[in-house]
């Protein structure tokens, strides 16, 4: 069972702009002038903002009368492990601010916990601890264009349990610190962000924990 993943509007649309192919198969855009839904990481012309709308799953997409592209083929499963890869993701997008363990993430998908991690990085080129990382650190890196939040507290709301620990990530993959990357630009849009209580950083012992 697919877990149910929290992405904003704005959040998605910046993903379909990145063609980012990590969210492919969580969501789906559509675009209401030429009836076509794709993958996040198609290559196709962008669409503009006031004519996308989102969904979570290819019924939805035609249900809602949208067929698929022709480029990017989004109903096609390319690997007969896409499901359980594909859920895999969906949780670990679904918990970054948690603390799962591989068991936990192997026990989700029904495999054990050392195949789960061979598969998953054999399909996806990372592994569940890197894609963890990746997750958080996006989420942090939309914080910082899109709220007024400290650094300290975009921190702690992607995941992240000290700021070291998040400095490190986000330069690493960013190959700047959240200030040198929040002062690039003014923010897009406000959202509220809910306040929760900083979330323990994920054990060593765990595949997908990103310190």
């Amino acid at each position: 069972m697919r877990s149910a993943i929290s992405l904003s509007f704005e959040e998605m649309w910046e993903k379909i702009l990145a063609c980012d192919a990590r969210y492919d198969g969580l969501f789906f855009t559509a675009v209401k002038t030429t009836r076509i839904y794709c993958r996040p990481s198609c290559r196709s012309r962008k669409p503009k903002k006031q004519n996308v709308e989102f969904y979570l799953g290819l019924s939805e997409s035609e249900a809602a009368g949208y067929r698929p592209c022709k480029r990017c083929q989004p109903e096609v499963e390319h690997s007969p492990w896409n499901d359980c890869v594909l859920q895999a993701r969906s949780y670990l997008i679904a918990h970054y601010r948690e603390n799962p363990m591989l068991a936990d993430i192997a026990n989700h998908v029904g495999l054990s916990p050392y195949y789960f991690e061979r598969l998953f990085k054999q399909e996806t080129g990372e592994t569940p601890r890197i894609y963890l990382e990746k997750i958080r650190v996006d989420r942090a890196a939309h914080l910082l264009r899109c709220s007024t939040l400290s650094n300290l507290e975009i921190g702690y709301e992607a995941g992240f349990h000290t700021p070291s620990n998040f400095y490190r990530a986000f330069r690493r993959l960013h190959d700047c610190s959240p200030g040198e990357y929040r002062a690039r630009g003014t923010p897009v849009v406000r959202e509220t962000i809910r306040s929760k209580p900083p979330i323990p950083e994920l054990r060593r012992g765990s595949a997908a924990s990103a310190t």
